[in-house]
């Protein structure tokens, strides 16, 4: 069956967008013990968000300004100005959410307030927007080998980051909620998919700036509302988990780039 470009970037975004459920499936058998392994699933969170931004986002962005011809400093104005951007929509929805104070409590009590848990679901739903783009981009403007290739990486991608939204959701919700809500979180990966694929031509252009913004964004998530959660953790479980995740979100993006 041949299929239009638009019809086949909605299908491609939408599996890759569905891959975020694969991630989410083993918090499922953890249920409410996530509460008692808060430092090491923020940690692992947070190591995949820092990665994601850098070798998902931001290297990605570059590559599309050089394809279109910018030159290194327009390139690098461009990317910083919307990393920029990114950051401080998230603090000015900080401020306009505002957390409560911490208790100080034993590392074994304390729990990420629900606001920080949304700003970080937020931000991994707004970084899936131009992930999604880029596959519906891909298969109107590369074909289907392209786009096939694109969807397949992103797809990939979206398991650990799938892991990393349910292991936020379910420091508060029972385990049906967070493995629906991280679901959810991919799913804005189709809608953006079938509108990059449809106009192609107005949101090639547009690609770098919304990967860097988005980038700015989960950075901004990442050191303002997960880092000062580790700093509840006394041992290093948090530490090491928030290398492992950022180390297996790198081998990602780089194999699959």
């Amino acid at each position: 069956m041949t299929l239009t470009p638009a019809l086949a970037g909605a299908l491609g975004s939408l599996l890759a967008g569905l891959a975020t459920a694969l991630g989410a499936l083993p918090m499922l058998g953890i249920g409410r013990s996530a509460q008692r392994h808060q430092g090491v699933l923020l940690g692992f969170a947070a190591g995949v968000m820092l990665a994601a931004s850098f070798f998902s986002l931001i290297i990605p962005a570059l590559h599309h300004l050089e394809a279109q011809g910018a030159g290194s400093w327009r390139s690098a104005l461009i990317s910083a100005g919307s990393v920029a951007l990114g950051a401080a929509v998230i603090m000015a929805l900080a401020r306009f959410f505002p957390a409560p104070d911490a208790p100080v409590a034993p590392s074994s009590s304390w729990l990420m307030s629900e606001q920080s848990i949304w700003l970080f679901v937020a931000a991994i739903t707004l970084h899936n927007v131009p992930e999604g783009m880029a596959v519906g981009v891909s298969f109107a403007g590369g074909g289907y080998a392209e786009g096939s290739t694109t969807a397949l990486g992103i797809g990939i991608q979206n398991i650990p980051e799938g892991f990393a939204v349910n292991c936020a959701l379910a420091l508060r919700y029972s385990p049906a909620v967070s493995f629906w809500g991280a679901v959810a979180s991919g799913l804005v990966e189709p809608v953006a998919g079938t509108i990059g694929a449809l106009l192609v031509a107005q949101f090639q252009p547009l690609l770098p700036w919304a990967l860097c913004i988005a980038a700015g964004a989960m950075i901004s998530v990442t050191m303002s509302q997960i880092v000062p959660a580790l700093a509840h953790e006394r041992s290093n479980r948090a530490q090491i988990s928030l290398i492992a995740g950022l180390c297996l979100m790198m081998v990602l993006d780089l194999a699959l780039a």
